[in-house]
């Protein structure tokens, strides 16, 4: 029995479509994934950003304390820090925790007696020496 041109065509055109559903289906899948993949990445980035400016605003803090506490200058700040900051650094971070952003906490408080028992003052080595005691 002849198969007819129209039936033919007919399965052709179902065979076409089954793909493209099968196409379509795995497209959505592919959006899907690289959707959820980059609402990953921004969050990622901005969680970052939010950390980041709460360690600014915590060293902004503790820069302001060393200058105007301990009356160092913006040079001697950065010295102290071990060269790790330039002091054009040191001035922007201390402008960021003085300007008050909303977003990270205020400067704390600090006492200058108090900071020989402090962790910061440990860290540095001059609690344990005794020299912020010195007098010359």
């Amino acid at each position: 029995m002849p198969v007819s041109q129209q039936s033919v065509r007919v399965a052709a055109r179902k065979t076409v479509l089954d793909a493209r559903v099968r196409m379509r289906a795995q497209l959505a899948e592919q959006e899907r994934r690289r959707r959820a993949l980059a609402v990953t990445v921004v969050q990622a980035l901005a969680e970052r950003d939010a950390a980041v400016v709460v360690c600014e605003q915590r060293a902004g803090a503790a820069l302001v304390a060393l200058s105007g506490v301990e009356g160092l200058a913006v040079a001697e700040v950065a010295a102290w820090c071990g060269g790790a900051l330039s002091s054009r650094e040191v001035t922007r971070l201390r402008r960021t925790a003085l300007a008050g952003d909303p977003a990270g906490p205020a400067a704390p408080a600090v006492d200058p007696a108090a900071s020989q028992d402090s962790d910061v003052a440990g860290v540095t080595g001059v609690a344990e020496t005794g020299a912020e005691g010195v007098t010359g």
